[in-house]
This record gives structure tokens, C-alpha cells and sequence, in this order.
């Protein structure tokens, strides 16, 4: 389930799988910039993937509220940042990085008079992949039938299973041989310091014990 949070700037953390419809939230108007006002949805995305982002937006231009997006990813990279949207906006753009990538929104009041309801409601779709490609486009260019298009779509979505299926595969084994590894360092780590415990308490017997002697009390 995706839920939106009350706070002023929130993070929703997607499954990797493209969204099955749009999520749907409203967005309260402020004052001023700041990035605690951003309302992010947060999606992770493979290396050389192409990403469709469809977002809209209700009320129009210049009714006293500005809404502005912005795509980034979690290394860094910009993908667009479009400022006062409205009705219907598409940005396609192609992943840098192996990384969670963020489209935040944000409402500026542009007006000193009074607005009634200062938000705007938001609907956001996100496809990934094969989904974000315009199939009726490739139909038309390459005159494919609707079941060649629709196998042609399928035989694609299969391929992404199949390369996050290894990426997960690879990651598993990175973090088995991390684990294999800190596992035998703490493992010498303890034998060491039972050998130096060892070591220190026969250090001390064999001191008190000359102590004693020099002290003919023993």
C-alpha cells in the first residue's frame, strides 16, 4: 500500500515494479522556497533504463499557485526540473545510475490576495521500461499486428524480470561474501582477545606472585 504522509516533506518508497494506476494525492500551498515543502516519491530504476514520467495537475496557470517538479536520482543526477506545471506534463529520460531516483513536487502561493483551498490535486504515473515505450508508434513504424506489439511488449517485460532477477542474484552473493567475511573477522577478532585476556591474567599472576616474594609474604 502507498500512503502519503503528514509531513511537510515525505518520502514514499516504491516497489520497483511500474505503478498498476496513478497515484493520486493534493498538495497545500506555501510560501517561499524550501525544500521541506517537497512532496517526493522515491522509485529505484536500473543503469541505461528509459523512464516515463506523467504527472497532472489540476487548476491552470496563473491562478495564484505555482507548481513546480523536480526529477533527480540519489547520486546526484538531474533529469529536468519544469516549474509551473499544469494539466498534463510528460518527461521521458534515460537512468545515469543503479539508483532510487525522486520526483518531487512543490505549491508556491504566487499571490498576496486570498486563495480559497490553497493546494492542488496531483496525479502521478511513472512507467519504467517497456511499459514507458510508445508502443503504438513502434506498431505503426515497424506495421506490427496487435499480437505481434503485445508479444513484442511481453518478450520485453520478460527481459527486465530476467536482468533484475541477476542484479538481485548479484547483489545476494556481494552481501554473502560480505557476511562470510565479517563473520571470520569477528571470529579472530574474539580469538584474539581471549588470547589476550589469557595472556594478561597469567601477566598478572606471575607479577603478584614475584610481588609477594619480594614482599616475603609468601
Amino acid at each position: 500500500m502507498v500512503r502519503i504522509g503528514t509531513a511537510a516533506s515525505t518520502l514514499l518508497v516504491l516497489a520497483a515494479l511500474p505503478f498498476s494506476s496513478a497515484l493520486k494525492f493534493d498538495l497545500h500551498a506555501h510560501t517561499g522556497h524550501s525544500n521541506k515543502y517537497e512532496r517526493c516519491i522515491r522509485n529505484f530504476v536500473a543503469r541505461d533504463t528509459l523512464v516515463l514520467v506523467t504527472a497532472i495537475v489540476s487548476g491552470q496557470k496563473g491562478d495564484g499557485q505555482m507548481v513546480n517538479m523536480h526529477i533527480k536520482d540519489a547520486v546526484g543526477n538531474e533529469y529536468g526540473r519544469p516549474k509551473d506545471i499544469a494539466g498534463e506534463t510528460r518527461m521521458a529520460f534515460t537512468s545515469h545510475a543503479d539508483a532510487a531516483f525522486d520526483v518531487c513536487f512543490e505549491n508556491q502561493l504566487t499571490t498576496t490576495g486570498t486563495v480559497m483551498n490553497p493546494s492542488k490535486h496531483i496525479e502521478l504515473d511513472i512507467d519504467i521500461g517497456a511499459d514507458a515505450r510508445d508502443w503504438s508508434a513502434i506498431q505503426a513504424q515497424e506495421k506490427l499486428k496487435p499480437v505481434e506489439t503485445e508479444l513484442r511488449r511481453i518478450e520485453e517485460l520478460v527481459s527486465e524480470v530476467v536482468i533484475e532477477m541477476d542484479y538481485l542474484r548479484t547483489r545476494e552473493q556481494k552481501l554473502r561474501d560480505t557476511n562470510e567475511s565479517t563473520n571470520e573477522r569477528v571470529k579472530w577478532f574474539a580469538f584474539g582477545t581471549m588470547g589476550m585476556l589469557v595472556g594478561l591474567g597469567a601477566w598478572q599472576v606471575v607479577y603478584l606472585r614475584a610481588y609477594f616474594r619480594s614482599k616475603h609474604l609468601i
